[in-house]
């Protein structure tokens, strides 16, 4: 799934078009690599986004088939790291 619309559907993002932009803008990494907005993420990868002032380190631990309610999003995820940006 691009990461884009993974970080949507995580609720981790707004929109789609806020990580798209954060993306663009090299906020967020896959396994310490810039990642565009059209990578493909998997299970295991760990993604840091920079973003909402702070820096989230996530693992992604399952992905969603389809649409995930809010309430349920944290299930396919673990947040290793949440520090407040400097």
């Amino acid at each position: 799934m691009r990461i884009d619309l993974l970080l949507n559907r995580f609720c981790l993002t707004k929109t789609r078009s806020i990580a798209k932009n954060a993306c663009d803008k090299n906020l967020v990494q896959i396994n310490g690599k810039t990642a565009k907005a059209s990578h493909e993420a998997k299970a295991g990868d760990l993604i840091r986004l920079d973003l909402y002032g702070f820096r989230h380190l996530i693992e992604v631990t399952e992905i969603p088939a389809g649409n995930v309610a809010k309430k349920d999003a944290s299930n396919f995820y673990k947040l290793l790291e949440k520090t407040p940006l400097e």
